[in-house]
């Protein structure tokens, strides 16, 4: 695996950036041992957790999954061919950091327009996953947001001088992807991959707190309750196969203390509630300190 400096390329609703010294502490110890040979993460998003494993410990092999087939269209063509990537955003950076704020919103809605009609051809394409990080880098929070036909549609964002083409980190991030399988579906795939020496990473799409149900539409299929009670049946059975399994989520006594909603669907796990900082809600006196959940079936010694 590379030892370069990889970070996350995408800014990403609910990324985990923010909580890796806390996290470090909370993987299990056959990870940190070297007792762990694959490392698997559906629900890969911005990958900060992926990321951070890859280059701190060593294991064998690594399986990224998602269900947004735009989103693995980014990892795969970062894979295959950094340079053509790196050479579109180039473009795209150069002309439109060029133009005026009235013209820049003009320019990013046809760039908005492009991406939604190349989405529609369901192609692996390096324009798409251009397009992708374009307006991931210029839209209002860096938000990845689609309606119910699957067309990404968050306003533009003012920023003044954006980093759109990373070339450092993008280039760190291929070399990082050659030796990892990138799997287009959900979460089940990883049953193809494990063994006892596995550790899973689930971050789902966050079950929305009752004062925030905006920003959840990561994909036009959502990720509901149900879709919730699903996934801790899974867990339970990759516990049973004894694969070490983590899971985040939201914490729903943020707004209502007696929501016992994951400590019901995960009990008998260690549940553990972490500070973070959240960023997503458009009013600014709403933003700041929440707890997170994170499950583990597992214990740490120290």
């Amino acid at each position: 695996m590379c030892k370069g400096v990889a970070k996350p390329f995408l800014k990403w609703a609910g990324g985990k950036g923010q909580l890796l010294n806390k996290f470090e502490e909370m993987y299990p110890e056959e990870l940190i041992n070297g007792d762990i040979d694959t490392y698997i993460e559906p629900f890969i998003g911005g990958g900060a957790v992926f990321f951070d494993v890859l280059q701190k410990y060593k294991v064998k092999r690594a399986v990224i999954i998602d269900l947004n087939k735009e989103l693995i269209n980014c990892y795969r063509c970062i894979k295959a061919d950094v340079n053509q990537l790196i050479q579109s955003l180039t473009i795209l950076q150069n002309e439109f950091l060029a133009l005026s704020e009235k013209e820049r919103k003009e320019y990013f809605l046809k760039v908005r327009d492009n991406y939604n009609t190349i989405c529609l051809n369901g192609k692996y394409d390096f324009d798409k996953a251009s397009n992708l990080i374009f307006l991931n880098r210029t839209c209002f929070n860096g938000l990845y947001r689609v309606n119910s036909k699957g067309l990404f549609n968050v306003p533009f964002g003012k920023y003044k001088n954006p980093l759109i083409c990373d070339v450092e980190n993008l280039q760190a991030i291929s070399k990082l992807l050659q030796n990892v399988e990138i799997k287009y579906g959900d979460y089940s795939l990883c049953k193809e991959y494990i063994n006892e020496k596995t550790f899973v990473y689930f971050d789902p799409p966050y079950r929305p707190l009752l004062e925030n149900k905006s920003f959840v539409n990561y994909d036009k299929n959502g990720f509901d309750d149900e879709n919730q009670k699903e996934l801790a049946e899974f867990v339970k059975e990759l516990t049973k196969q004894d694969v070490k399994v983590m899971l985040s989520n939201s914490d729903p006594k943020n707004t209502n203390p007696k929501d016992n909603f994951f400590d019901n669907l995960y009990q008998g796990f260690n549940i553990e509630r972490i500070n973070a900082k959240r960023m997503i809600n458009c009013q600014a006196d709403k933003r700041g300190s929440v707890t997170e959940i994170v499950v583990r079936n597992y214990k740490r010694s120290n």
